[in-house]
This record gives structure tokens, C-alpha cells and sequence, in this order.
């Protein structure tokens, strides 16, 4: 993590919306000298960076030693313990690869420490586009040729994910790979059972079109976007750490690449906007560019990317509803999430579209 994450809340040390966490420094230093890490006899200061939703960021500092602390936020959600242990877990197993990612510091599984189970990591020095708003950091923001680069350091990213081995790095269990894209469907159609309230246009064709589907099983991150990464300051693009791991699991690689080719637009010369549309993609690769760096980089094919892109717009649909289902009972207030509503009636037809379209069969 890096320090520009104070961005993405208020100045203040909270997160813009007045959730302000507080950690018991005391009791958390004593188990820092419990495991040995550096600053003993130092106070610790603990600086709250953001948080409020999934997790919670902290900034500590003890002597010269300073890291990230990432934990629930206050009250813990359920699942949300073990969530940060399965965290932990991967980043541990990460070690020593050369895919980007924070190095772990140390790792707690007793929630009474600081409220929650929790992982502590080292500060990444770089940025992070979803605090940039729609405009690029210099040299990025003019220099389009340099642009170009983050794209294909994005994709590389999970390319390099993609070609760890899972389980000489002791990550059975991790995920449940048999079966991976048969349960994808049930899982999210029973997601949208419990919130549907209209119809959805093209998703029963899209649900029936991917049940079936051969793979071969790797480390995904489940969310890979430009919002999860972040970059080393200044040119050439430099890929510094894949962040917020959460959904992580061992199932389709592929399935990070259909997430990042969805949210493309078709023309990026002209700043199209894609799905993901807090990012000027003006000048950036093409989506051909951007199989083609991913294939060389993983050795897997990308012949199939259909597949993944109907079944990314399938889950992006099904989340995006469930959003706008709370808008529409009165249980949500968020302009955001009031916008959803076409948003998922485009996105469920076009993966009916592609299936019905694509020579995949």
C-alpha cells in the first residue's frame, strides 16, 4: 500500500463520510513485540487511511519501521475474518514470484487484537488511477505512447498471476477448481434470485450458452481492473502491486482477462468509454493488443475470449442489479446505483448478443 491511498478518503483520517475506525495501539504493539517486529520500546502510531466498506486501511509507524494494516471495518461483517486469513493467505504464497503484489509483514488470527482478524503488508511507493478521477498523472496524462504502457503492465499483471503454480505453492484448498465455471452460473443466478424484481432480458440464453466449459485451473484475482492496481511513479510504466485480493481464488485465470477486455471500449483513439469508465482510455492498445500481450506473457490461448466476456457481462449484470434492486425497495440512496438500471438491462443483452453471435460452441 502506499500513502497515496489517503486519497481515496478525507484529509482528516477519515474516509469523507465521517467513519473514522480507531485501533487499540497499546494492545496491538504488544503483540507486535510478541512477534518480533521492529520498533520495540517505540510508541506506535496508527493512521487511518480508508476504509468503511470491505476493509479497513491503516498507516503504522513505530520507530523507523512503518507498514499497512488491513483489517474488516467495525462491525465485522459476517465471513469477513476469514475473507482477510484467505488474503493473507495468497499474498504469503505470492512470496518470492514475480507477480506485483504488497509483501506481507505479518498476519494475526485473533480478532480481539484490533477488532477483526488482520494482515499487515509493506508500503507500496507508487499510485493508483482510481484516485486520479478521469485524468492520468504526468507524463501519462500527454504522453499517450506512455499511456499505452499501463495498459499492457495491467494486463501483464495477471498474465504473471497466471503462470504461478498454485500448488507447489501449497494453495490447496484454496479454491475448489473442479467444476469452477458449472457453479459460476448457479452461484450468480442464485444471486439474482434473491434480489430480482423484473425481468432480465438474456440472461436465461447467456446462463444456458456457458454451463459448459473445460479449463485449465490458476491464481485469479476476481475484481482485475485499473481501480485494484497500482503503479510505480513516473515513465515508462512500471506495474508496482495488485491490490485488494478479496475475491481471490483458484479457478479460471481467464476469467481476470474477460473482466478487462468487457470494460474496453471498441475504439480507444478518440476516448471511447468502456464499462469501467473512471479512466480515459484515449490512445491506450486495442483490445487485440491487449490478447495478444496477455497470450505471450501467460502461455495460455485466447481463442475462447468470448466465453469470458459473456461471462463477465453475466456477473457484472447480476452485481449491478442487486445495486439497483436496494435503490429501487427504498433501501439504498445512491445516485450511482440508481443509474444501474439500464446499465444491466445493456450488459445482460449483450452477453445473450455474443452468445448467440460468437463461433464458440
Amino acid at each position: 500500500m502506499s500513502t497515496d491511498d489517503a486519497g481515496a478518503g478525507g484529509t482528516d483520517g477519515t474516509d469523507g463520510d465521517g467513519y473514522e475506525p480507531r485501533l487499540d495501539v497499546k494492545r496491538l504493539g504488544r503483540w507486535m513485540d510478541d512477534q518480533g517486529l521492529p520498533g520495540a520500546g517505540e510508541p506506535l502510531e496508527a493512521r487511518f487511511i480508508t476504509g468503511g466498506a470491505s476493509n479497513d486501511l491503516f498507516e503504522l509507524s513505530r520507530g523507523g519501521f512503518r507498514c499497512a494494516l488491513r483489517r474488516p471495518p467495525d462491525p465485522v461483517p459476517a465471513g469477513r475474518d476469514a475473507t482477510m486469513l484467505r488474503e493473507h493467505r495468497l499474498l504469503v504464497a505470492l512470496a518470492d514470484t514475480d507477480v506485483p503484489h504488497p509483501r506481507v509483514v505479518a498476519g494475526c488470527d485473533d480478532p480481539s487484537v484490533v477488532g477483526g482478524c488482520f494482515y499487515m503488508m509493506e508500503f507500496v511507493d507508487g499510485w493508483s488511477p482510481i484516485q486520479e478521477g478521469t485524468t492520468w498523472p504526468e507524463p501519462f496524462g500527454s504522453d499517450l505512447d506512455a499511456r499505452r504502457g499501463l495498459a499492457f503492465q495491467l494486463v501483464d499483471g495477471i498474465a504473471r498471476l497466471a503462470r504461478v503454480d498454485w500448488e507447489s505453492r501449497g494453495l490447496q484448498g484454496f479454491g475448489h477448481p473442479d467444476g469452477f465455471h458449472e457453479r459460476q452460473v448457479d452461484r450468480w443466478l442464485h444471486h439474482l434470485e434473491a434480489v430480482q424484481f423484473r425481468p432480465l432480458p438474456g440472461i436465461d440464453e447467456a446462463a444456458a450458452w456457458l454451463r459448459s466449459r473445460s479449463y485449465r485451473p490458476g491464481i485469479m484475482h476476481g475484481d482485475y481492473q485499473f481501480a485494484n492496481v497500482m503503479f510505480h511513479h513516473g515513465a515508462p510504466a512500471r506495474l508496482a502491486a495488485i491490490v485488494d485480493w478479496e475475491m481471490a481464488t483458484v479457478g479460471d485465470p481467464l476469467l481476470d482477462l474477460g473482466w478487462v477486455i468487457n470494460g474496453w471500449p471498441d475504439d480507444t483513439s478518440s476516448g471511447g468509454e468502456g464499462t469501467i469508465s473512471y479512466v480515459d482510455y484515449t490512445g491506450m492498445p486495442t483490445r487485440d493488443e491487449l490478447l495478444e500481450t496477455y497470450s505471450q506473457a501467460s502461455g495460455r490461448p485466447v481463442d475462447e475470449i468470448d466465453y469470458y466476456v459473456i461471462l463477465a457481462r453475466f456477473k457484472l449484470a447480476i452485481v449491478l442489479e442487486a445495486g439497483y434492486a436496494r435503490v429501487v425497495a427504498g433501501e439504498a440512496d445512491n445516485p450511482k446505483m440508481a443509474k444501474f438500471g439500464d446499465v444491466v438491462l445493456d450488459m445482460a443483452a449483450k452477453a445473450a448478443e455474443l452468445a448467440a453471435t460468437t463461433p464458440l460452441r
